[in-house]
């Protein structure tokens, strides 16, 4: 178990919000740890918290299978924060009492402060500040040894706390972990500052420093390999191990036949040139293309694709004597996911990842990056010197242009798509756009349009043009890019790219449709 000086552990009760919860204590430069609420209290305990955040979370407290804690969680002397579900929670199990709202209480709020003593310290001018609500239920009774610090119209207590020799407990109806509640960032810090006593010590210099000193003890002298995509997670978590161990780490890049135009060679120049990593680069443009030949289904594709891969691991590793090790770039969203309150998501697509390789290789794992929000994946890039093309490229899907040709993928086809995803990322950079959008892309739709270029009737492909704006890639809204320049994108599509005479552009939101098409 690490532990990365002061910890705020976060409990999970199956808020939407959970995750962000835990990136606003990061950004407060405090390690933040997410748990299922179902967590064993001498798990909790283990960690050593300076603190504990009770979650919000879709339940009542009413509910026959309503999450909870023990109650000897609240006996152990941390701080505790319970935030809109996880402070109906501390009320109904301290004596309190929780009751049905008569209204809905959703958004906008203007919270009074009744003590600005700690949790509200330097909060609201005037004693007053906006928060967002969302709840059903609400406090009718506080529990004893409780007193109300902050109010609304609607909610008589919006906020309360329990601090004496016993227990320190603070608890916010509300949400200050959502950009709607303007000083809630400020709340938090509060918490942790104030209240926990937790010291700004979680930097990514600390992080480079006690993550080196780890993978020194676990390789020794073993020799290790690293599936490298070109992209920031994979490349960060070579550059950290290569710093750890230097030439023991081999990196293999496979050219798959459905990468962007360029790809290759941007990776061969940047983190084998510029970064000195050992790289070994094999091309099997044929081996995946013969595979993908009439493959119309897109998860057949992609299993296609993951074996694919894992053969050419296999057969790469062969070659190389004593290695031990593979490094991935698992992130800390995907640890999140699987030990999530709710439970693992029903399988929507099947993401193409070398996790199917340690079991056939029999290879240990190097996760470094396994504690790390993307956000913070991009500062440790930075912190290791790598270059801005590496450090803000946009994610890219493992199985490349073959889920974004909808349909047989073809060479001919693979290469309409590669002009026209160039013009996309062309036009989104000149725009200025590129680091405000997540991903930009083109996609090559299996359908045809009847079109008139020269008074000549055409019957040619549809490219579908998909951006959006996000945190995570969990959720996403469609990226509002301006008119002129998805017109530039049309034209230049329609003009330059020959087999296509109809762009459209996807205005669909994360839920319900999923960013890639396929």
């Amino acid at each position: 178990m690490e532990l990365w000086h002061d910890r705020i552990l976060v409990l999970d009760f199956g808020s939407q919000y959970t995750q962000l919860i835990a990136r606003r204590i990061r950004e407060a430069q405090v390690y933040s740890q997410i748990l299922p609420c179902t967590a064993p209290l001498a798990t909790m305990l283990a960690y050593r918290p300076q603190g504990i955040v009770l979650s919000g979370g879709p339940s009542s407290v009413y509910d026959k299978k309503a999450p909870s804690v023990p109650k000897e969680l609240f006996n152990q002397g941390i701080p505790i924060l319970g935030i809109c579900y996880g402070m109906q929670l501390v009320t109904h199990l301290s004596g309190g009492e929780v009751v049905k709202s008569k209204h809905r209480e959703y958004g906008r709020a203007d919270l009074t402060i009744d003590d600005k003593s700690d949790l509200f310290k330097d909060i609201g001018k005037d004693n007053s500040t906006v928060v967002w609500m969302s709840h059903g239920d609400r406090i009718e009774r506080m529990p004893p040894g409780f007193r109300s610090i902050a109010h609304t119209a609607n909610s008589p207590i919006a906020a309360m706390k329990r601090d004496d020799h016993k227990r320190r407990i603070y608890c916010l109806q509300f949400h200050p972990e959502v950009a709607h509640t303007p000083e809630g960032t400020k709340i938090l810090h509060n918490f942790v500052y104030e209240i926990c006593g937790c010291k700004p010590t979680w930097t990514m210099q600390s992080y480079v420093e006690t993550a080196v000193q780890q993978i020194r003890e676990q390789v020794g002298k073993g020799r290790v390999i690293c599936a490298l995509s070109g992209g920031v997670d994979s490349s960060v978590a070579a550059a950290l191990t290569h710093r750890a161990i230097g030439d023991q780490l081999t990196c293999i890049f496979v050219d798959n036949g459905v990468l962007r135009a360029g790809e290759r060679d941007q990776v061969q120049k940047t983190l084998a040139s510029q970064m000195h990593l050992n790289l070994r680069i094999l091309d099997r443009t044929n081996q995946f293309l013969a595979g993908l030949k009439n493959v119309i289904d897109p998860e057949r594709k992609r299993k296609i694709i993951g074996r694919q891969f894992i053969k050419n691991f296999e057969e790469e590793s062969k070659k190389l004597q004593g290695v031990k090790y593979l490094v991935q770039g698992t992130l800390y969203p995907d640890v999140i996911e699987s030990v999530s309150f709710k439970g693992p998501s029903a399988t929507i697509k099947t993401h193409h990842n070398v996790g199917g390789l340690p079991a056939r290789m029999k290879l240990k794992l190097i996760e470094p990056l396994r504690e790390l929000f993307k956000d913070e994946v991009r500062l440790l890039g930075k912190e290791l010197g790598l270059p801005d093309e590496i450090i803000w490229r946009q994610p890219f899907p493992g199985p490349g242009l073959a889920i974004r040709v909808l349909g047989s993928v073809t060479n001919e086809r693979l290469a309409i798509l590669r002009a026209a995803e160039t013009i996309v990322d062309q036009e989104i950079r000149s725009a200025g756009l590129y680091r405000e959008i997540w991903q930009a892309f083109a996609m090559l739709l299996p359908i045809r349009t009847v079109g008139v270029m020269g008074d000549q009737r055409t019957y040619e492909n549809v490219i579908a043009i998909r951006a959006v704006t996000s945190l995570d890639g969990m959720t996403a809204d469609w990226a509002k890019i301006p008119n002129e320049v998805l017109g530039k994108m049309s034209n230049r599509i329609i003009n330059e790219v020959k087999g296509v005479n109809r762009v459209v552009y996807d205005i669909s939101s994360k839920p319900p449709s999923t960013i890639e098409w396929e």
